[in-house]
């Protein structure tokens, strides 16, 4: 077994959901997820196909993104993992609907963090072992540091 990593480069203003997923019709059912949860959203989904034809799947609302979700998709190279690549709304508006699908797995990350998808590749194909999301803690938070981000999660209506 051979382990490695691919980069994702995600653009300025974008985040990306990164999941396991077990059936053909994820596409349509995190397409139908999203817009009905968050019209305003535009995104990209692909879906690797690990059986059959094992085509990259893929839909959305904005094709530049749909785009990269199959580029990103194609990256990874791993057998029944998604990728929704979104602008104008966050992950938090998404995942609790996306959680539940029936047919979603896990979620490896959510992020506009600089991603790694670390892949592990044996004779049989890919397989995510896990994600490096962002970079490592430089410190411990102090008050000023608390007061921001409190400030901040109520400036963006998360909190009261």
């Amino acid at each position: 077994m051979d382990l490695s990593t691919v980069r994702i480069e995600i653009p300025e203003g974008c985040n990306v959901i990164l999941g396991q997923s077990h059936f053909i019709k994820t596409v349509e059912d995190i397409y139908e997820i999203i817009v009905g949860t968050v019209p305003q959203m535009k995104f990209g989904i692909a879906f690797n196909e690990a059986s059959q034809q094992r085509l990259i799947r893929h839909d959305g609302n904005d094709e530049k993104l749909e785009d990269l979700a199959i580029e990103f998709a194609e990256l990874v190279g791993a057998g029944h993992i998604f990728v929704v690549v979104m602008r104008d709304g966050f992950p938090i508006n998404v995942l609790p609907r996306i959680k539940d699908c029936q047919e979603v797995v896990r979620i490896f990350c959510a992020t506009a963090n600089p991603l790694e998808v670390i892949v592990a590749q044996t004779e049989q194909g890919r397989g995510v072992v896990g994600v490096i999301d962002g970079e490592s803690p430089l410190g411990i938070e102090g008050p000023e540091d608390i007061a921001a981000r409190r400030g901040f999660l109520r400036a963006i209506g998360y909190k009261r």
